[in-house]
C-alpha cells in the first residue's frame, strides 16, 4: 500500500502571499477527489471563525478522501477541528532540540508528556489522532522512536516524518528509512521540503526505502522553499519507478490553474514577502532564532542579518498601517508576545 497526502490547503497556503478563496477550496476538495487523491489535509481551525465554516463546506463537498484537520498540541485547537466535525486529527509537536529548546523552551520530556496529553483528550472526543514530528530530519532517530512510541500508546494511527527545512538528501533519506521503518510502531508519512530542490527526490527515496505515506502539494507550493510536487512526483514514480499511482491527471490542469492563480494575486502588505504568509507562527521565532527554520548557518548566508531586514521591512509595514508590529504578529499568531510555549 502507498497513498499520497495532499497538503496544498493546509501546507500550500502558507506560501508568501498565497491564500485561496472559500469557493476555490471547496473545488479543490472536489478536484483533488476526482484526481484520486487518499488524504487531504484541509487546513487549520484554529485560524479562526471564518476559517472554520469554511472547512464545513469542504468537509461537505468531500465524497472519498480522508480529510485532516492539522493543529498544534493544544487542547482549544483540538476542540475547535471537533466542532468542525474532522474525523482526523493531526497534532505536530517539534522532536529535534533545535525547536524544542529554542522556539517551545522545553525539554524532550515536556514534549512526551505533552503528546500523552493532547492524545488522551483527542481519542476521548473518537476522533482518529495522525501525529506530527516536526523537525524530524534534524532529531536523532531514538527521540523519534521514543515519541512514536508514545503516540502509538496514546492511539495514534501514523506519524509524519517532517524536515521541515529541507536539508535532507536521498541517500541520507534511504538511510534514515531503512533504519525506521522496521522499528518504527506507526506506518511513517514523509513530509519533505524543497529548500535545495531535492523534495521530489527525497520523497521517491522515502517510498523506495519503506515509507507508505508521502506529503505533496500542487505545483510544490508551501512555505519557503515549497514542498514535493504533486505534478513531478507522480510522474517520477510512474516513469523512474514504475509504480503508477492511478491518478486521474486528466483533472490536475484545473488544480495548477487554481494554485497558480493564487500564486500570482498581489500582497496585501508590500515588502518583507517571504514573511507574509497566512501562518505567521514562524515570525518571532525566525527573528531571534533563525537556524530554526534555516538550514545554513549565520556565517554563510548571514542569516541572522537577513532576518533583521525583513523584519525592519515588516515594521515599516505595520506602521504604515497605523499598529506595532508585535500587535500585528500577536494578532495573526497569538505567539509574538507570550511565546510559542503559551500557545502550546
Amino acid at each position: 500500500m502507498f497513498e499520497l497526502v495532499d497538503t496544498t490547503l493546509r501546507d500550500g497556503e502558507q506560501t508568501a502571499g498565497v491564500v485561496f478563496g472559500a469557493e476555490e477550496k471547496v473545488e479543490m476538495v472536489r478536484l483533488l477527489n476526482r484526481i484520486g487523491i487518499h488524504w487531504i489535509e484541509a487546513g487549520i481551525p484554529a485560524m479562526g471563525a471564518e476559517e472554520q465554516v469554511i472547512l464545513k463546506e469542504m468537509l461537505k463537498a468531500n465524497r472519498s478522501a480522508g480529510m485532516i484537520a492539522w493543529n498544534r498540541a493544544d487542547i482549544g485547537d483540538v476542540e475547535k477541528s471537533i466542532v468542525c466535525g474532522f474525523e482526523y486529527i493531526h497534532i505536530s509537536l517539534p522532536v529535534s532540540d533545535f525547536h524544542i529548546n529554542y522556539k517551545l523552551k522545553k525539554s524532550r520530556e515536556w514534549v512526551l508528556s505533552r503528546l500523552k496529553e493532547i492524545l488522551k483528550y483527542t481519542k476521548s472526543a473518537g476522533a482518529k489522532v495522525l501525529v506530527g514530528a516536526e523537525d524530524a530530519s534534524r532529531s536523532d532517530n531514538e527521540f523519534f522512536l521514543r515519541y512514536a512510541d508514545t503516540a502509538a500508546e496514546g492511539g495514534a494511527i501514523r506519524i509524519r516524518y517532517a524536515d521541515t527545512i529541507g536539508c535532507m538528501e536521498p541517500f541520507k533519506v534511504a538511510e534514515t528509512f531503512q533504519a525506521l521503518v522496521m522499528r518504527c510502531p506507526l506506518p511513517i508519512e514523509f513530509h519533505g521540503h524543497n529548500d535545495f530542490g531535492l523534495a521530489v527526490a527525497n520523497s521517491v527515496a522515502a517510498y523506495q526505502s519503506g515509507v507508505p505515506y508521502v506529503s505533496v502539494t500542487s505545483t510544490g507550493i508551501g512555505e519557503r522553499a515549497g514542498n514535493s510536487c504533486l505534478e513531478d512526483f507522480a510522474g517520477a514514480m510512474s516513469a523512474i519507478c514504475r509504480c503508477p499511482l492511478h491518478l486521474n491527471l486528466a483533472y490536475l490542469p484545473r488544480l495548477t490553474e487554481i494554485v497558480r492563480n493564487a500564486k500570482m494575486r498581489k500582497k496585501h502588505v508590500e515588502g518583507g514577502d517571504q514573511m507574509i504568509t497566512k501562518d505567521m507562527r514562524i515570525g518571532s521565532v525566525m527573528v531571534n532564532y533563525p537556524e530554526t527554520l534555516e538550514v545554513l548557518a549565520d556565517y554563510e548566508l548571514d542569516c541572522r542579518n537577513c532576518m533583521k531586514a525583513k523584519y525592519e521591512t515588516l515594521e515599516q509595514a505595520a506602521q504604515m498601517h497605523g499598529f506595532p508590529l508585535e500587535q500585528m504578529l500577536y494578532e495573526l499568531n497569538d505567539v509574538i508576545s507570550h511565546g510559542a510555549e503559551d500557545a502550546l
